[in-house]
């Protein structure tokens, strides 16, 4: 349930609040980490298609309707869509027509100089150019291109049936729990009036899972497995596409009580290793599709590993998987940090926890991988499945905070490995350094758009990440193994930053587009975005410091940025968020806060101005155009300008696109985003800046209100900058 508040409730509390001392535990205190868990692990009690259950280890994910697994695939797909991906699970259609950046190129004047973006079709138009045919090809080829693939369905069927699917309406009593302590999923129900029990669970280490059915259905054959695999989609949302059977191959190679399937779709292929137990047999019922059926038995024992080779390990039985994840999650609650607000008696406390909780599950699953997830994880495909490196802030920078450095370690390689793709883009563009992509597949390519490539905001992120990491691990180890990112990024960004001789300052733009996308249309001449500047300044300041740390002398042009970058624009008595007119649309993200929320204190933001900032969004912004990070960044700032009242309120202020579902995803917009990992990542930072305060705080939980209502617990939770 949210416990949040409407805009006109947050005003009146945020302004009536009552100042007494808080209650705060000391962090060093033993909190039950194991109740505060159970007491969050989610239980579904009947079907709903917009809320499933997963298992995952961030590098792999099942996400199954309420009989544990994907029998329901079609009727999800109006919801929650029911994905089995890896993160190196990706396909390319052949690109015959050999499309390249080069042929959707547009010129755009700054500064004296042209630079080129590869753009879209809709902004050719806009420029008064009739797009070419191979433009148009090579819009769509390029946006479609890699895609994140849907790796297998499966589910249960009615082997002996002619249509041997399950209706939906043939289940009932449906009791489903995620056990957050193990990383198992129980789903018990009714089939036609029988007992159905399913576990399901995946190996914390290997891209392997586990599935275990008992029922009397099995015995007489009137209960089977499907396992199905599909063909790629270069769609936006779905992985999957089933209707061309003839444009791939399934090859199958039995073995003792199991069986390799090789999935061949063009230049990908992929096996799948599959072992299951002893009296099961192997039905193939038309390409592509597999039916395992018992004979005489009520228990069935099911693993199957996925891998882009063949499979050289011993393949995994049953029980060795849910063992495996058994071991691998109670470590992975103890070793990170908790928060416990058990003992608070704020309404929505026990809401806060839920989310807290959860979303330390669902981003360990979907944001702790090899490179950085897309805004749907491992779920389900979107934007066909590329990553966007502006939200990897949101979906990974928590993790340090909460004691899992590692989890955000993980993905770091990636960057070195599309460095070169960076620094040529820089160099095309005419800039120094590297430039980092913003909508992106595993093979470090830009992709056409009207408004990522316009984006500058991811820029500064991995100066961000190694200098979280360099606060827990203060070492020369950390920054040799950092220093390249934290160098070349900076290079970039203080060759981008453009002398403007009328201001004499550097400003930022044109042509540009903030984190607040709505100034698309006015990207040819917009400059300065106060967010984006203060992220510049302390960007460069950082990695300055980096080189000293390391006995390297500060590099000039660097500082020659720092110290001589245009203020950000103040109207009204109030941050506005570009330099140039209409200075503030009151929609989308109200980025400005994040210039001291997200960001720390800098020369650059004078706090009485930013509270009034704050005040006004509060205020007057539409909340339906809101997304789920909004909400941490108005209460990190609201936070650091000892506001806590305010800061709580924000958090769980009741909006469209602040609620979290049962299964504790961030709500995205259903229509176009079934979940948004962004704002399950957001809440976390929020929630440990809140907690264990940031550079220059005092007391115990300083994010919290001093009204009496809140007993703040935790443990292994540090300090933000």
């Amino acid at each position: 349930m949210n416990r949040g508040l409407n805009r006109r409730e947050f005003i009146t509390t945020a302004a009536c609040a009552t100042i007494v001392g808080p209650t705060i535990a000391k962090t060093d205190d033993r909190l039950d980490r194991k109740k505060i868990v159970d007491r969050h692990s989610p239980v579904l009690t009947s079907l709903d298609i917009h809320s499933a259950l997963q298992v995952g280890n961030g590098e792999f994910a099942f996400t199954m309707d309420v009989t544990g697994l994907q029998t329901f695939q079609e009727e999800y797909g109006r919801g929650m869509p029911l994905g089995t991906m890896a993160q190196w699970a990706w396909h390319t259609f052949p690109n015959t027509a050999r499309y390249e950046l080069a042929d959707v190129q547009q010129g755009y004047d700054s500064h004296g100089h042209r630079v080129f973006y590869p753009v879209g079709i809709s902004e050719l138009r806009e420029a008064g150019q009739i797009p070419s045919e191979r433009s148009v090809g090579a819009e769509a080829w390029l946006r479609e291109n890699p895609h994140r693939i849907h790796l297998a369905r499966i589910g249960l069927v009615f082997p002996q049936e002619t249509n041997a699917a399950i209706p939906i309406n043939a289940i009932s009593g449906v009791q489903q729990r995620l056990d957050l302590w193990t990383g198992c999923v129980e789903s018990r129900f009714r089939l036609l009036g029988t007992a159905v029990h399913v576990e399901t669970a995946c190996h914390p280490q290997r891209d392997s899972m586990a599935i275990r059915i008992v029922s009397p259905l099995l015995a007489d054959n009137r209960l089977g497995v499907l396992l199905a695999f599909p063909y790629a989609s270069g769609s936006w949302s779905i992985g999957y596409d089933w209707n061309l059977p003839d444009s791939y191959e399934t090859r199958v190679s039995r073995t003792e009580n199991g069986a390799v399937f090789e999935s061949i779709l063009e230049e990908t292929h992929y096996w799948s290793s599959a072992q299951w137990s002893e009296w099961t047999e192997l039905r193939s019922v038309r390409p592509h599709e597999f039916h395992l059926v018992l004979t005489g038995r009520e228990r069935f024992d099911f693993t199957i590993e996925f891998s882009s080779k063949k499979l050289q390990t011993p393949r995994l039985s049953a029980i060795e998987v849910q063992t495996a994840a058994a071991e691998h999650w109670p470590e992975f609650w103890r070793r990170g940090g908790t928060i416990d607000f058990s003992n608070s008696t704020d309404e929505r406390a026990p809401e806060l926890e839920r989310r807290a909780v959860l979303s330390q599950y669902v981003t360990a699953v979907n944001c702790a991988g090899s490179m950085p997830p897309q805004e749907t994880g491992l779920v389900t495909d979107s934007w066909s499945g590329k990553s966007h490196l502006e939200m990897h802030w949101w979906h990974a920078a928590h993790f340090v905070l909460w004691g899992r450095p590692d989890l955000l370690e993980r993905s770091l390689p990636w960057y070195k490995k599309i460095l070169p793709h960076a620094q040529e883009t820089a160099r095309q563009q005419g800039y120094r350094g590297a430039r980092w992509p913003k909508e992106v597949g595993p093979e470090g390519r830009e992709t056409p758009s009207d408004i990522g490539v316009f984006l500058i905001w991811q820029q500064p992120h991995p100066i961000f990440y190694a200098e979280l990491l360099y606060r827990l691990t203060p070492t020369n180890n950390t920054l040799e193994n950092n220093k390249q990112l934290v160098f070349e990024t900076a290079e970039f960004m203080a060759s981008y930053a453009a002398w403007d001789d009328s201001r004499r300052k550097y400003v930022l733009g044109p042509p540009l587009i903030p984190a607040q996308e709505s100034y698309q249309n006015i990207r040819a001449r917009l400059i300065s975005p106060t967010f984006e500047l203060v992220y510049w300044h302390w960007g460069l300041s950082v990695a300055q410091m980096w080189r000293e740390r390391l006995g390297i002398k500060r590099e000039p042009s660097w500082d020659a940025v720092i110290s001589a970058l245009s203020p950000a624009t103040i109207r009204d008595g109030r941050y506005a968020a570009i330099a140039v007119e209409p200075y503030t649309l009151y929609n989308d993200h109200p980025s400005m806060l994040c210039a001291l929320g997200m960001l720390p204190a800098t020369p650059m933001i004078d706090p009485s101005i930013i509270s009034r900032t704050l005040d006004d969004v509060l205020a007057n912004w539409n909340w339906k155009s809101t997304w789920g990070w909004d909400y941490s960044v108005m209460a990190m700032s609201a936070a650091r300008l000892g506001q806590p009242e305010k800061a709580v309120d924000a958090l769980l202020i009741q909006g469209p696109k602040n609620e979290y579902l049962p299964d504790g995803f961030n709500l995205g917009a259903p229509e176009l985003l079934p979940l948004y990992l962004p704002g399950n990542g957001g809440l976390l930072y929020a929630t440990a800046l809140m907690a264990a305060g940031w550079d220059g705080s005092s007391g115990r939980a300083p994010g919290f209100p001093k009204s009496g209502k809140w007993d703040v617990k935790y443990e292994g939770i540090h300090a933000a900058p």
